[in-house]
């Protein structure tokens, strides 16, 4: 029986892994569960599965469901603080950290310090961190299994694989809904269509993170960290029809491709059951459905989100922080309609001018370049004056 806690487990990551962890209920044992403020799923949650511990990170909800979630047995614990605790308990053999954001990063290196092996859906804790994240894992003897459906693909085709005779790893992105729009028609757009993923059922700041091809920068990083390969062989091919998840080319020029249906059950029960494979009650490829399969090169001009990412990790230091910390106050601005689509990418392009990169910085560096990216874009936005930049 593996023991496993849900950080994140009322979004749509978190949900998943609940199906498939009642499907596997004789393997799997829920042991822990979170969310920010949907307490009355999460509540739901603990009805059906009855973990020991639970934490609630955010405020805006009603007092007396912790007293509800109390009355079932279960220690509840709150915000930050009560996230990492939640994420180093002794109990866990395996944490599934499907939160978003950088609030993400913490509890990762938490339950890694605590020996733990971690399925990651957070790829901001490698963006922000992936130096400290890699070294600590190393340290401890921990897994990072990745649960994004690009970085399971390459995980999945290196089984078996010397991992040194890898010549290109080449990540599949939708193109998002905007990916035929022309410069014009992207200043125009509206967050409901933003928010309309042709493929994928995502999360708000995800969906938009992918229609602005921010979603595929962040992961070329996560991607850097997680498979030790020089940025230069690494690339992007746009693949509308999310069939092929990603491709790794060998140094003979034989390439592997693990393909797939579009949903995430797949990559998340091969890192809960891995290194086993289990049966997944889902929806098969028909092989004679599929008229065709294609690729594009991405257009950088079009969508400046992936030429910053690839600058960032070049740059190295506390860049992708910024460039991360950035782009979720940006996107979080034009969630709530307080600037256009266009702009997203044009604050994180300014906040990382106007940063001074730390090199080989320490966690508490990243952590500060993370604030001083957040409270620069909001003075910006908000048309304050934009003070001297520093720490």
């Amino acid at each position: 029986m593996k023991r496993i806690t849900i950080l994140g487990s009322t979004g749509s990551i978190g949900r998943n892994a609940l199906e498939i962890a009642e499907n596997l209920k004789s393997e799997l044992e829920v042991i822990g569960l979170s969310t920010h403020n949907r307490v009355d799923l999460l509540f739901q949650q603990c009805l059906k599965f009855k973990p020991k511990i639970v934490c609630i990170t955010g405020s805006d909800f009603p007092i007396d469901f912790i007293e509800k979630i109390q009355k079932l047995n279960i220690t509840v614990l709150t915000g930050k603080d009560g996230l990492q605790e939640l994420a180093s308990d002794k109990e866990i053999d395996l944490l599934l950290n499907a939160l978003v954001g950088a609030v993400g990063l913490l509890p990762t290196l938490a339950a890694i310090k605590r020996k733990t092996n971690v399925a990651l859906a957070n790829k901001e804790t490698l963006v922000m961190a992936g130096e400290v994240i890699i070294s600590a894992a190393r340290i401890y003897g921990v897994k990072i299994l990745p649960v994004d459906s690009e970085h399971s693909a390459i995980f999945q085709c290196l089984q078996g694989e010397d991992a040194n005779t890898i010549s290109r790893l080449i990540l599949t992105a939708s193109g998002g809904p905007f990916f035929n729009y022309t410069k014009q028609e992207l200043k125009n757009v509206t967050l409901e269509q933003a928010l309309n993923h042709p493929n994928w059922d995502m999360g708000d700041k995800i969906t938009i993170d992918s229609a602005t091809m921010m979603n595929k920068g962040l992961e070329v990083i996560e991607a850097f960290w997680l498979f030790k390969i020089p940025i230069s062989h690494i690339e992007v091919v746009v693949h509308p029809q999310s069939i092929v998840h990603s491709f790794v080319e060998f140094v003979d020029g034989s390439i592997k491709a693990q393909l797939g249906i579009p949903h995430m059950k797949i990559p998340i029960q091969y890192t809960l059951t891995y290194p086993e494979r289990k049966y997944l009650k889902s929806e098969r490829m028909d092989f004679t459905s599929l008229k065709e399969l294609t690729f594009d090169k991405p257009d950088f001009d079009k969508f400046p989100a992936l030429a910053l990412a690839y600058q960032a990790i070049k740059q190295g230091g506390t860049a992708p922080a910024v460039l991360n910390a950035a782009n979720e106050i940006a996107v979080n601005k034009f969630l709530n309609k307080k600037i256009q689509f266009t702009q997203i990418v044009g604050f994180v392009k300014l906040a990382m001018e106007k940063h001074s990169i730390v090199f080989n910085p320490n966690l508490e560096d990243i952590l500060a370049a993370d604030i001083w990216a957040r409270n620069f874009v909001k003075r910006v936005i908000e048309k304050e004056e934009v003070l001297e930049v520093g720490f």
